[in-house]
């Protein structure tokens, strides 16, 4: 039974850290680390209610790891010691608020373990606001107010005393600090500004000093202290009580473990789900009027086999004038990134292997053991890059022809280094609406319907397929009548959905666009801005909350917009240089993830 036990809490310490690695979006994260955040290790799980309080510690540190910043938590911290722990409760509740919105298992968490939380809270005699520690009644108004907590009658009471005084200060601020739980630079400086206005610190500080100052006059304890003193030991002894109860009740080997566990499992898939509904959340103001006329397509399905070849040999032909620029300009790329796979030795150890160049020093002084050599390790991480290309009808003639010539010999270099190349393109499968127009028109044309055309998501080489087997696809981008129109936005959340689900250490995505997003049926019929909100929309969040890098390059147009890392071409000829020596920026070792 022991051994099962122990393999239970194991295989419950996995489970726990890679919800933790998902959650935090910090892959590094291990066990050890893991246990020691929490102030109840895995093999003292002794009943139910132990598991319930780790889970919810190891949500909490990880959603304070993904959601906190450090240098923004100081830069607003207040002077006052005691509004610095209101202050620290207060930024808790809001990650762990953000962490319950995006999934469901995590609120659960935190419900439970606040509720047994507040069930075990014990006050024999609670009479006055002196009674209740500030802190512990602040944290029952933020858990009423942000987690929605049910507070049990003892707990509201201890909140009565304080409630009026809270609500006094944060009540006209209630909505702002709601709102701005992903900003934590404003939620953080606006409650620093409350705890301001509250002016009770300096109130509980004088009463502090009184009391001290009595205290010394005094000799010998009060009566009254004395049965303080038996208050508190009667608590003590209840609470201790309380946990023998829970102990005797849940017995270990009684503890159904391995049903908590696959709890614990089924939070892990879920929260994989996380950064999807993120995304959902982002789509919330983004309509798309009907989906079942769009595409997403493989290159080789868009036509024959003959005409696939006659249209490679055409990207060929205008190859042969792009040929030896772009091919040095990737062959310098190349030696980057294989000297950065080079072996690498450190000298002049005390042990490892015999460095031969240093013979000449041994044979001079036999007794020099500074004479070794050792290979160092190299962190060249696993990569895949995705080349996201605007098909639209503006790209037409010389800046396609480029991008597939740029798309073709990229992935070539790229792929001799062992970094996986995915080339995708994006248009619509018509003009003016296509099917979906039509399905608007009879249902009598609704007001405000959203994206209205058909999507055409073009996949030319899958990350997974060797250039050989694609090379005739890239062709394709120079067919006649494919290019049409753009909707940058869903094309990029496509995109995203394909590489986030790469086991790759590190993802680049690269856009090549030449401009705004544009298609004439949904703009006639939205705001003029309606596509541009969701694609700035979309690369904000994929800059700022997910490890995929992204950056676009401009032709012909500046779209820094869109973009914080973006560059504008004006000649399309500068296309192969802009690629690869920005692609070898990023592998450059100072832009490298850590």
């Amino acid at each position: 039974m022991n051994n099962r036990i122990t393999s239970l809490k194991e295989k419950f310490r996995v489970a726990l850290t890679s919800t933790a690695k998902v959650i935090s979006e910090d892959l590094t994260l291990k066990n050890d680390k893991l246990e020691n955040s929490n102030t109840l290790e895995i093999d003292d799980i002794k009943s139910p209610n132990d598991f319930i309080r780790m889970r919810a510690d190891t949500d909490s540190k990880a959603l304070k790891k993904k959601f906190s910043n450090d240098l923004i938590h100081k830069k607003n911290l207040p002077s006052s010691s005691t509004s610095r722990l209101l202050y620290n409760i207060a930024e808790k509740i809001r990650y762990e608020s953000l962490g319950g919105q995006m999934l469901k298992g995590i609120e659960k968490n935190f419900n439970k373990n606040y509720s047994l939380m507040i069930n075990l809270k014990k006050k024999d005699q609670l009479k006055t606001k002196e009674d209740v520690p500030v802190a512990e009644a602040f944290e029952l108004y933020m858990l009423k107010n942000f987690h929605q907590i049910k507070l049990n009658p003892l707990t509201s009471k201890m909140l009565g005393f304080w409630e009026k005084t809270f609500e006094k200060s944060i009540e006209k601020h209630k909505k702002f600090l709601k709102e701005n739980l992903e900003d934590q630079n404003n939620y953080s400086s606006r409650f620093t500004k409350i705890f301001e206005e509250m002016d009770i610190f300096q109130t509980e500080e004088n009463e502090t000093n009184s009391r001290e100052n009595q205290d010394q006059g005094q000799d010998n304890p009060s009566n009254d202290d004395q049965n303080n003193d038996k208050d508190d030991s009667r608590d003590e002894d209840n609470d201790q009580q309380t946990q023998a109860n829970l102990d005797s009740d849940y017995n270990v080997d009684e503890f159904s473990l391995d049903e908590q566990l696959s709890d614990a499992n089924s939070d892990e898939k879920s929260s994989e789900q996380i950064i999807q509904k993120k995304i959902d959340q982002l789509n919330l103001d983004y309509k798309i009027f009907t989906s079942q006329y769009d595409e997403i397509v493989k290159a080789e399905k868009l036509e024959n086999a003959e005409e696939s070849t006659k249209l490679r040999k055409t990207l060929d032909q205008q190859l042969i004038g792009f040929h030896d620029v772009i091919t040095k300009l990737a062959n310098k790329l190349q030696r980057q990134l294989l000297a950065k796979q080079n072996r690498s030795w450190e000298f002049d150890l005390e042990e490892g292997l015999l460095d031969s160049s240093k013979l000449p020093r041994i044979i001079m002084d036999p007794y020099n053991s500074l004479s070794f050599k050792k290979e160092k390790e190299l962190d060249f991480k696993d990569t895949i890059v995705t080349l996201l290309i605007d098909n639209s009808g503006s790209m037409r003639g010389r800046p396609i022809t480029i991008a597939a010539i740029c798309a073709d010999i990229l992935s070539r270099t790229l792929e001799r280094c062992s970094v996986k190349v995915e080339i995708l393109g994006f248009t619509t499968k018509n003009w003016k609406g296509g099917q979906s127009r039509e399905h608007w028109n009879k249902n009598e044309k609704p007001k405000q319907p959203g994206r209205l055309n058909d999507l055409r998501h073009i996949i030319y080489k899958s990350a997974d397929a060797h250039w050989r087997q694609s090379k005739n696809n890239l062709g394709l981008m120079l067919k006649e009548g494919l290019l049409k129109e753009n909707i940058d936005g869903e094309a990029i959340s496509w995109a995203f959905n394909r590489l986030k689900k790469r086991k790759e250490e590190r993802k680049i995505l690269m856009v090549i666009s030449d401009g705004a997003p544009v298609d004439d049926s949904t703009l006639s019929v939205n705001s003029g801005d309606f596509l541009e909100k969701h694609l700035k929309k979309m690369v904000k969040f994929i800059e700022t909350k997910t490890d995929i890098e992204i950056l676009a390059i401009g032709i012909g147009h500046d779209v820094s917009r869109y973009y914080n890392k973006a560059i504008k071409i004006t000649d399309v000829n500068e296309l192969g240089d802009v690629m690869i020596s920005q692609l070898s920026s990023m592998f450059d070792k100072k832009n490298q993830l850590n």
